[in-house]
């Protein structure tokens, strides 16, 4: 692992740890996961990939605004907790994919349970 990969994974771990642990004391947050970190090779700016657990617009909404007025909080607090000369500005990207991986299952599994009741309903008597 080369040393961008080692500190998108700190960024990625520090931040959901600041979340998890209370460290940002926003109620929009708490359903909020950290699911990817990019930091740029110049050190300028870091895209922060999130998911919500609540699927839905208005909840995507709302854990982003909450991560955009916590942004300087999550910054100063890195800063005592990496050390790297400068933190790079934070943008908080959505990231779907774990909500599209959901709904992906619950069609599988429906798909399943259709199947599995036209087998019983085939089966001779």
């Amino acid at each position: 692992m080369n040393r961008m990969d080692r500190l998108n994974q700190l960024f990625k771990r520090e931040i959901g740890r600041l979340i998890l642990m209370g460290d940002l004391s926003d109620p929009r947050l708490r359903l909020v996961t950290i699911t990817y970190a990019d930091v740029s090779k110049d050190l300028s700016v870091a895209h922060v990939g999130f998911s919500v657990m609540i699927d839905g617009e208005k909840a995507v909404e709302e854990a982003r605004q909450g991560l955009m007025s916590a942004r300087g909080r999550i910054r100063s607090l890195l800063a005592s907790r990496i050390d790297i000369r400068h933190i790079p500005e934070i943008r908080f990207v959505h990231d779907g994919s774990i909500a599209e991986a959901m709904r992906m299952e619950e069609t599988l599994e429906e798909i399943r349970q259709e199947r599995e009741g036209k087998e019983h309903e085939e089966e001779p008597s």
